[in-house]
Formats: structure tokens, sequence, C-alpha cells
């Protein structure tokens, strides 16, 4: 097989090559540049590849690269967008992969073009010629935004593994489970008019005094129901992020918007949860004459939970020494257990540099995380009993 670039020179390739996903349509950009990188990669190591764009989104592709065949194996899976950066808080240009201080910095080094590299340069030191069960090294859009690209894969079902491994950040500990959050919106309209006299219009915000009123109960309600230990806020949390309303001290508010989260502990449903607070609003609205609307800012992402029995829980908790645990951030991971695999979120890189200027990797993260990837491989892979 031809040579592929070194890690390094792999790393400062996918870094060089800009891929930012946003909800703001001036930040975001196609990954077309990442996913070329890996397929040519990958291809010259007898990987199948397919790229997939995403539907209504033709900028945006998700890669699956299959070695092997058999209806169980590995998935060792990544995202290949990256968030914004603040230029000016870097210390080094956020496109160009530095070394300092024993660290890779770079957008992207740790959360997580950097894991492809760690992958592909593992998987070409093996010999992978008598797999029993095949690997496949999934590359998804859009993760940092709307998960589209593993929503995608999701509804069409066309990954099929029994064992998944996401390589988010998370200092080579193996994470089980991790909250969903869901995004809101209320807005409540009235009738705007003359301060001096109530009577002239109808006060959005008064009405949405109340609505705050009913969901802090709620909220008081789900944390004195649901608790996990595993976690360590372990209550749901819902949190009023901002409020906007009215224009002016001498007229009545005539419309009023609160935008808040909700994170849910795995077991609970986020449909469910919608429902409920959905069934909080009609009486207000009767009560005090204005309209009120729920609605989503963005698709919800359910709760992710693996059993801690799982064969590829225990077998990361072996090779990395360590317990499984629970993380407060979101990933891909209930997407991956929906088309049927165990799955876990263990990567190279902490996730406190994650989103953060002068992102990097520790060069101390690398050589554990290839032993973890080879044991993975040989143990569902290579071995003819799964």
């Amino acid at each position: 097989m031809p040579a592929i670039p070194s890690l390094i020179s792999m790393m400062t390739q996918l870094i060089a090559s800009p891929s930012i996903s946003c909800s703001q349509a001036h930040w975001d950009q196609s990954n077309k540049g990442v996913i070329q990188l890996l397929e040519g990669w990958l291809s010259s190591q007898g990987f199948q590849c397919e790229v997939m764009p995403l539907p209504d989104q033709p900028t945006k592709f998700n890669l699956i690269a299959t070695l092997g065949s058999g209806d169980g194996g590995l998935v060792l899976s990544g995202h290949t967008d990256t968030v914004p950066y603040d230029e000016d808080r870097w210390k080094s240009n956020p496109f160009s992969l530095e070394e300092r201080d024993q660290k890779l910095y770079g957008l992207g080094s740790c959360d997580m073009k950097g894991f492809f590299a760690i992958v592909i340069d593992t998987v070409q030191k093996m010999q992978l010629s008598n797999l029993k069960q095949p690997l496949i090294i999934l590359a998804t859009a859009d993760e940092e935004s709307s998960m589209s690209g593993a929503r995608a894969l999701a509804e069409q079902g066309s990954l099929k593994a029994r064992y998944a491994l996401i390589g988010e950040p998370t200092s080579l500990t193996p994470i089980h489970a991790h909250k969903g959050i869901m995004m809101e919106r209320i807005k409540v309209t009235g009738q705007s008019g003359h301060s001096s006299n109530p009577a002239l219009g109808n006060n959005a915000m008064d009405a949405m005094h109340s609505v705050m009123s009913e969901l802090m109960t709620f909220r008081t309600q789900l944390k004195n129901q649901y608790s996990d230990a595993n976690f360590v806020i372990d209550y749901p949390t819902m949190n009023f992020g901002c409020i906007h309303g009215g224009d002016n001290p001498n007229r009545i508010c005539g419309r009023c918007e609160l935008e808040f989260d909700l994170r849910a502990l795995p077991g609970m449903s986020n449909q469910a949860l919608m429902a409920e607070i959905a069934q909080l609003l009609p009486s207000i609205e009767e009560k005090t004459g204005t309209t009120i609307q729920l609605s989503s800012l963005f698709p919800d992402i359910p709760s992710f939970y693996t059993p801690i029995e799982s064969d590829i829980i225990k077998a990361c908790e072996t090779l990395t020494k360590r317990k499984a645990s629970t993380v407060a951030f979101a990933t891909e991971g209930p997407f991956l257990n929906q088309m049927g695999m165990e799955t876990l979120i263990l990567g190279p890189g902490s996730i406190d540099q994650a989103h953060q200027p002068n992102e990097f990797m520790a060069l101390n993260q690398i050589q554990p995380m290839q032993e973890v990837i080879r044991g993975l491989i040989e143990r569902f892979c290579l071995q003819t009993n799964e």
C-alpha cells in the first residue's frame, strides 16, 4: 500500500482545511476539504469509501470508510467540523498546527480533527488483511451546530456495526452516558398601549411572569422526581438563558420572548417534557388574554446511555485502567445508539480545551489513545468471537 503522511502531517493538513459549522451563515463553511483528505488517506489503505452529501445541504458531507465485511465490527467515529474562533485571542494561527511545550495547538486539534490523524496512523501500522469483522471509520458533518450529519445517518439507517467509539476529548476516560438537551422559546403576544392606563393594552411581560413562575415550579418538580447519582449534577436542569420584551418604560409591553434550555437525564423523554410544558400554557393564555407560543430553537438531542456492563465499555475500562463515567456535554452518541450500536465516548485531549482560544492536544495523549484503538480493533475486528 502507498505510504500516507505522518501523524503530525495529517493533523497539520486537517487543521489547515477550515470546516466551521455554525447557525450564523457568515461563519458556516463546507467540510468538503476535510472529507477529501480523509477519503484519500483511507482509500490508499484499502478502505471502501462512501461520501454522502447531507439531505438539502449539498456542501456538507458524511464519510463512511469500511475495511472488511460482516454484520458486527467496530466504528471509530468523529466529526469533521469545528466551532468559530476568536482570532484576536489566539497566540498563533488557528489553522496552522504549532507545537509548544509538548502540546499541539490548532483549531480542532482536540475537538476533534486530531482524533482522525491518530486513528489513521494507528490503522496503517496494523496488519489488517485478515479481519473477521469490519472496521469502519465514520466522519460526520455539523456536529457543532445541528448534528445534521449524525441525524441523517440515523434516519437513513445506512451504518451497520455492533460497537462504536466516538473520539470526543474525554482525557482518555470512557464515557457511557450524558444528558440530553433541548433549547426552546416561549413567545407571549399581548397588546401595547399607553402606560398611563393599563386598560388600553394587555401586558405581555406580566403574562411572561406567570409563565416563568409555572416553569420554575415545573423545574422544582423535575428536580424532586428524577435523579441519577452517576452525574455530578444529578438532576434535570432548566436554565432561563435570555429574555426580551417591550421597548419603552411608558408603553405597555406588547411582546415578550423567553429562551431556555432543559437537560434531561437518561431515561427521560424530551418529547414528553415538551408536552408537559405545552400543557402549562393555555390556562395562562386564558387568564391573561394573551397568545403564547412554544417552539424549539434547534432540534433536540436525546440523552445518551450505554449500559456499563456492555462489552465495549468493559473493554475500554480494561484498556485505559479507568472506570466509565458521565459528562455534561452532548455528543452524537444517542444517534449511533439508535442505529443499534453499543457506543461509548472516549478520546484524547480535554474538553476544557475544546471551544477555547489556543485549543491544544497534549502530546502525551497520543500514544495511550493509539493503544486503545489497537486493543479495540484486535478485540472486535480480528478475533473470531465477539
